[in-house]
């Protein structure tokens, strides 16, 4: 599949600079597998991505150079930092192209994010496939879209799914996606909470919890198939009935108020809530688009959360804008 999927050749603006933007996910279901040897745990996952951005602009410079906008950042409304140098993923990504092409990594990159980091939404990931989509463009390297995917995967196990969009069952990592076909919308509320969560440590509390006895070993996965035929066709009671992650209790345990913050949501009319990924992010099932208004009105006044944003999935991977 060549990049024109991506978003097509032809995306140079008039001041040289390319935009993409990729999305934020939510896990509808997350079942962990035991710890394997490379350190990385099995995972059971089932993707969605939702209406919630990030947008990377691109331009030729000499040599790398990063800033980061928005949610998150020193200037930003969250408390998360994030690193505008080498350590970012999107540095990461811009230099994994480059070699991969053969080209000079020459480029100006500005992130201006709205998915909050350390927050389970992959918004790391979803910079860094933007970041690929994007370069691919500027730097003309035709990569194919299975080329960008192979690259996602070296970068981050949540990467390839935000390179993709869509709604898709994830394996291994979850770097290996199976596409699922949904033919409807879900409407959504993301309950943003006022710190992030590292992601190592949730995984770290979950391996103890089951050393401990107080969880179920994960040898034995979930089906994904109640959550998988909710999502072909509905209605949302089926799928508020198969919504599970296994990342719920361990989050719970380090962050006691989500407790709390789930309930508020359930009570306050969402046909079902759970924790996003490694959380702490709440997201919460609402019947459609309207109760999805009505949901983060009631969730803003309740006072659970920094933020809330009423969203939709399934939506498109990262691609070419503007």
């Amino acid at each position: 599949m060549s990049n024109t999927t991506a978003g097509g050749p032809g995306r140079i603006a008039g001041d040289g600079s390319v935009v993409a933007r990729a999305p934020a996910k939510v896990n509808v279901h997350l079942g962990v597998g035991p710890l394997r040897d490379d350190g990385f745990h099995e995972l059971q996952t089932v993707f969605l991505a939702v209406s919630l951005f990030d947008t990377v602009t691109v331009r030729r410079s000499t040599g790398l150079s990063l800033e980061v906008r928005g949610e998150g950042t020193a200037d930003g409304a969250g408390p998360a930092g994030v690193p505008s140098d080498s350590r970012n993923l999107v540095w990461q990504a811009a230099e994994l192209l480059a070699r991969h092409a053969g080209v000079a990594a020459d480029a100006h990159l500005v992130v201006d994010k709205s998915i909050p980091a350390a927050a389970g939404l992959a918004g790391g990931s979803a910079d860094a496939a933007a970041t690929l989509v994007a370069l691919d463009a500027l730097w003309g390297t035709r990569a194919t879209r299975g080329d960008l995917a192979a690259l996602a995967a070296q970068l981050g196990s949540d990467v390839p799914f935000s390179l993709l969009g869509g709604v898709a069952l994830g394996t291994g990592r979850g770097e290996r996606l199976s596409p699922v076909l949904a033919r409807r919308r879900w409407d959504w509320v993301l309950g943003i909470a006022g710190e992030g969560l590292s992601t190592p440590t949730v995984y770290g509390e979950l391996d103890a919890l089951r050393a401990a006895g107080e969880l179920p070993d994960g040898a034995v996965a979930a089906s994904t198939e109640p959550v998988l035929a909710a999502l072909r066709s509905g209605p949302v009671s089926a799928l508020a009935a198969a919504l599970s992650n296994d990342l719920q209790a361990p989050a719970v345990r380090l962050r006691p108020e989500l407790r709390r913050a789930l309930r508020a949501a359930t009570e306050l009319g969402a046909a079902a809530a759970l924790v996003s990924g490694s959380g702490p992010t709440v997201a919460a099932l609402a019947e459609d688009e309207d109760g999805a208004a009505r949901l983060a009105t009631e969730l803003a006044g309740a006072g659970a959360f920094r933020a809330v944003r009423a969203v939709h999935g399934p939506v498109p991977g990262a691609r070419l804008v503007g």
